[in-house]
C-alpha cells in the first residue's frame, strides 16, 4: 500500500490536462483549485474502487473487473454516469478487439511470409540436388563413353 497519503493522489499532469479540456478557452485555474481537485478526484477513484472491491469480494473473485465497477457506480448513486461509462467501455472493447485482430493478422502473414520463405529454400536445395545427380549422371555417361 501507500507510504504516505499523497501517494494516493493521481499524477497533477494528468489532473492538469483533465481540468484544461472541461474549462473553456481564456479560463485558468489556480493552483490551490487544481489541488483540491486532484484530492476529490483522487478520493472518488479510491471510493470506486473500494465499492467496486466490494462487489469482486462478493463473487469471491480478487480481480475488480468492469462489471464491478458499473455496480460500484450505481451502489454509488451515479446512475446518470452509467451510460456514457458503458459506452467508454464498449469503444475500448472495440479498440482492443481491433487491435487484437490486427495483432493476429500481422502474425499469420508473417507465418506466410515464413513458409513461403521456407518452401523457396526447400525448391532451391531441390534444385541443387537435382542438379548434383545430373552432374554426376553426365560425368558417369562421359565416364562410360571414355571406357
Amino acid at each position: 500500500m501507500a507510504e504516505k497519503p499523497e501517494d494516493l493522489n493521481l499524477p497533477n499532469a494528468v489532473i492538469t490536462r483533465i481540468i484544461k479540456e472541461a474549462l473553456p478557452d481564456g479560463v485558468n485555474i489556480s493552483k490551490e483549485a487544481r489541488s483540491a481537485i486532484s484530492r476529490a478526484a483522487s478520493v472518488f477513484v479510491l471510493y470506486a474502487t473500494s465499492c467496486a472491491n466490494n462487489f469482486a469480494m462478493k463473487g469471491k473473485r480478487k480481480t475488480l473487473n468492469a462489471g464491478d465497477v458499473l455496480s460500484a457506480m450505481e451502489e454509488m448513486e451515479f446512475q446518470r454516469f452509467m451510460s456514457p461509462l458503458k459506452e467508454a467501455l464498449e469503444a475500448y472493447r472495440r479498440e482492443q478487439k481491433g487491435k487484437k485482430e490486427a495483432s493476429e493478422q500481422k502474425k499469420k502473414d508473417k507465418d506466410k511470409k515464413l513458409d513461403s520463405e521456407e518452401q523457396d529454400k526447400n525448391r532451391e536445395e531441390d534444385n541443387d540436388e537435382d542438379d548434383e545427380r545430373m552432374e554426376e549422371e553426365e560425368q558417369n555417361d562421359d565416364d562410360e563413353v571414355d571406357n
